[in-house]
Order: structure tokens, then sequence, then C-alpha cells
């Protein structure tokens, strides 16, 4: 609980994050019907580039303010949309980062519904000051796997989970993959998202094992390396797995997410993948039981 997100926004990491976030938005609002999104580690929303936090690592400087700085492929554009949104409409000078949150909520139209979950006491503050008034939007002080218990499922059938722990310490693995189970269980054809940082290659490989072990249909993973993992006291890159992901999805970032890690490049053996942990057609299984 006294991670602050406000030190990292818009680096490498969350600039795939919510790339991806804001092209399954999108993808959802393919059909009419209202959608929903249960954000589990909200953090406080928008941040500024500017602050303290950010300029102490100056992190977004080879991360979002490095994208902005090249041409970006068109499956970007949502994305970027957000980012020009929380910046008057304009890309540079960029001073403010949408966090998850408010790249959702820019992107959402009215009638679809996002609820955020932050146990931060500060930034709980913050992001519940970020979205007075906001009808479409809950903010709840609440730890974020007991927000899967307590919001899932929705009334409405399709949307997004997105779950992005800080991984303050090794037990959050066992927790990513317990909660997906639980969430899950309670709604087996929303779409989850569950990010996790990549320091050393064995802790996301028994990650990856430990999901293909629940027995989840439709499991994808979404990596994006900026140089190669070998020193595990480094972010080195990050992934996504995505659980039931739009059709769309895996051919988009195939596409896509090669040059983007190329840009985010910080040394030598970068690089991007998808890859189905469990395929498509192994959707036969139950749901996983908790």
């Amino acid at each position: 609980m006294n991670y602050r997100h406000a030190y990292h926004a818009g680096n490498c990491s969350d600039v795939m994050k919510h790339a991806v976030v804001a092209l399954i938005v999108e993808y959802l609002k393919a059909k009419s019907a209202p959608f929903f999104v249960l954000d589990t580690h909200a953090g406080i929303g928008r941040y500024d580039l500017d602050s303290t936090a950010a300029v102490k690592t100056g992190e977004a400087d080879t991360g979002i303010r490095r994208l902005t700085a090249t041409p970006a492929d068109a499956a970007l554009a949502p994305y970027l949309d957000a980012v020009r949104a929380a910046n008057g409409g304009a890309l540079a000078p960029l001073r403010w980062y949408p966090g998850s949150p408010r790249v959702v909520r820019t992107l959402m139209r009215s009638g679809d519904r996002l609820a955020l979950a932050e146990l931060h006491p500060v930034d709980g503050q913050l992001l519940a000051a970020e979205f007075r008034d906001d009808r479409q939007v809950e903010v709840h002080r609440v730890d974020g796997y007991d927000a899967l218990r307590a919001f899932l499922p929705p009334r409405e059938k399709r949307g997004l989970v997105l779950v992005d722990p800080p991984f303050e310490d090794d037990a959050e693995w066992q927790r990513l993959v317990a909660g997906l189970v639980a969430a899950h269980r309670r709604w087996p054809h929303g779409i989850f998202a569950l990010w996790h940082p990549i320091k050393a290659r064995g802790d996301v490989d028994a990650f990856h094992d430990a999901l293909r072990e629940t027995r989840i249909a439709r499991i994808m993973t979404i990596e994006l390396l900026i140089r190669k993992p070998e020193d595990s006291l480094l972010l080195n890159g990050s992934g996504l797995v995505v659980v039931n992901p739009p059709w769309t999805l895996k051919a988009t970032l195939d596409a896509t997410l090669p040059d983007l890690a190329r840009v985010l490049a910080q040394g030598p053996g970068g690089g991007a993948r998808t890859e189905w942990l469990v395929p498509e057609n192994a959707g036969e299984a139950q749901p996983a039981s908790s």
C-alpha cells in the first residue's frame, strides 16, 4: 500500500499497457450495448509529468514522450487520443499523463460504466477528486482483490477487468492467479487483463505455468521488452495476460508491437511478442473453481 505510481507514470510499461487497454475498449464500443470496466488498482487517474516525483525518475522521457516524438502506428490512435485529451488536445508540450482510469473514461460512451478501486489513502482521495460528480464513474476505497469479489459479475454482460498491482513483494504473483480464478468463476465471459513486470524471466515463466494449471480457457500473453531480461534488479519490460481477448487483438498487436518495442528500446535484446498460453480451441474447460 506504499506504492505511488507518480514516480513511474508514462513509462514504457504504461505505454504498452494503456495502448492495449484502449484497443480493448474500442472493441467493446463496436457493439451498441453498454459495457462495464473495473480497474482494481486505479491510482490517481491523472499524473503531472512536471511533478517532483515524475522528474526525479524521468521515466516518462523514455516512455510516452519518446513515443509522441515519433510517427505512431494507426492502432495507437485511441490511446494517443486519450493522452491528447489529458493535455487539452495537444501532444506537445506533454505535461499530463492519463492513468488507466482516465484512458478508459476518455474513450467511454454515455451509458458505459467504470468502477475504480484504490486502497492507498492519499491516492484514493486524489482519485475521488478527479472523478467528482461523474455519474459514470464509481470510486471505492477498497483492496483491489476484494473488488473482484464485490463488483463481479456486473449488471452489464460485457466488459473489462484490469488488474494492475504494484508488485511490492513476491507473493503478488500468487495473489494475481488466485484473484483471476475467483473473478473468472464469477464472470467467465468478461475480458480480464493482468499486468506484470518483467525483471527475471523465471518469475514470468512460473506465472504462466500457474495460469495454465487453472484450466481457464483463452489466455493470451502480451510482452514488450526494452532490453534483454538479464539483470533482475531492472524493469526490463512488462506483460499483460489477457483472458477472453477480442478476436482482433492478437493480429493488431503482432503488427504494432514490434515497432513500438523499437521506439521504446533502452538496450539490446528488446522486442515484443504475443502468444496463446491456452489456445482458443481449448475453451471447452469449465470455469475455474476457487
